[in-house]
């Protein structure tokens, strides 16, 4: 019989699919392994419409976007979350080896994405307290075995939940006007005032994504923007699949980038930055927590005495978390997502009783 594997490319043959919440799975009733809101809102829409082929870039949809970020439409691209428009970046930009800088411990996807599109990687190092200077990142950039195209930096970033400074990209961006930086704010709306978009208007090689996957309570219909330079958008058009956003996501992104839609997602900010403040004080509290790291997304970080055991415990007990034990320096660590007040009361009522066994 044919060995069907052996037909794929080889690199595809070597690839580590990326490990999603969903693809890890895990039996339980509690999930805060995935940074996802704890309830969406009520959406309607229009099934008449179904018949028809969606629009590539639908007009409301990146218009909406465009008018809460406060850009032109041209500077935006929407696509299947922002994991699309990562993959999109590499496939615009990166030739057969050339690639990407990345600083790890950071979002997986972007070094799946340079893999499975044949794009080569390099990593900047962290300082100890997990902070990335300008300077690293320009050395990474420099010392590179490969032409640097694009640079990934999460802000707030994920799994460490910390701010990049703007002060260093703005250094960065101005000594490599040929290296596109991409910030990817994600988690921006837990930490608004700090969004680095009023910077595009003066460095046309900054890209920042967004999703409506995390504060806007929306990861289930996987809708992310691309935005930049109009350069840039018209460049990644090319690239895009000719229907990328369903109309029925079309629909509910709509509603969701409306003005009462945006009033509920700050409402919904608001309530989960309380919650976010107590498991902080909470977890510190224990004495089988080491260190809680410092945060501006929604979920809290925490090294544990034993990671491992706090984990399966937790398992256990049908509380699926977020292990980081493999990742760089963060053993022991453990992610949680903030989520219901019930739900984070049920975890810490777990961790007492096994900071007391």
């Amino acid at each position: 019989m044919v060995d069907l594997t052996k037909l794929a490319c080889e690199h595809v043959q070597k690839l580590e699919p990326y490990q999603s919440a969903r693809r890890i799975g895990g039996h339980g009733h509690t999930f805060l392994n995935a940074n996802e809101s704890p309830k969406s809102e009520f959406y309607i829409f229009n099934s008449t419409t179904l018949n028809r082929y969606p629009d590539c870039q639908p007009f409301e949809v990146t218009q909406g976007m465009a008018d809460y970020v406060g850009l032109q439409r041209d500077q935006v691209l929407v696509s299947r979350g922002s994991d699309e428009a990562i993959g999109l970046l590499i496939r615009t930009f990166c030739e057969i080896g050339e690639g990407i800088v990345i600083a790890p411990p950071t979002y997986g996807m972007y070094e799946i994405a340079a893999n499975t599109n044949r794009a080569k990687t390099h990593y900047a190092k962290r300082n100890d307290d997990f902070t990335l200077s300008a300077a690293a990142i320009a050395q990474a950039i420099n010392e590179a075995p490969f032409k640097v195209k694009l640079v990934f930096i999460d802000s707030p970033a994920n799994p460490l939940g910390i701010l990049f400074d703007k002060d260093e990209l703005v250094t960065l961006l101005k000594q490599f006007p040929e290296v596109l930086f991409v910030l990817d704010e994600a988690y921006i709306e837990y930490a608004p005032e700090h969004t680095c978009v009023p910077l595009l208007k003066d460095y046309p090689n900054l890209v920042i994504t967004r999703t409506l996957s995390k504060a806007f309570a929306l990861a289930g219909i996987r809708c992310g923007f691309t935005l930049a330079h109009s350069d840039i958008i018209a460049l990644m058009t090319k690239v895009i699949d000719p229907y990328p956003i369903a109309d029925p996501v079309a629909q509910i992104a709509r509603q969701a980038l409306a003005r009462g839609g945006i009033e509920l997602m700050q409402e919904r900010v608001n309530k989960c930055l309380e919650l976010r403040a107590s498991l902080i004080k909470n977890l510190e509290a224990l004495p089988i927590v080491k260190r809680v790291h410092p945060t501006e997304a929604n979920f809290v970080l925490a090294e544990f005495v034993d990671g491992p055991a706090v984990f399966e415990a937790m398992v256990q007990k049908g509380i699926i978390l977020r292990s980081f034990e493999t990742k760089p320096g963060l053993k022991n660590n453990i992610r949680i997502t903030v989520g219901t007040p019930e739900e984070l009361d049920e975890v810490m009522r777990v961790l007492t009783a096994i900071a007391g066994s």
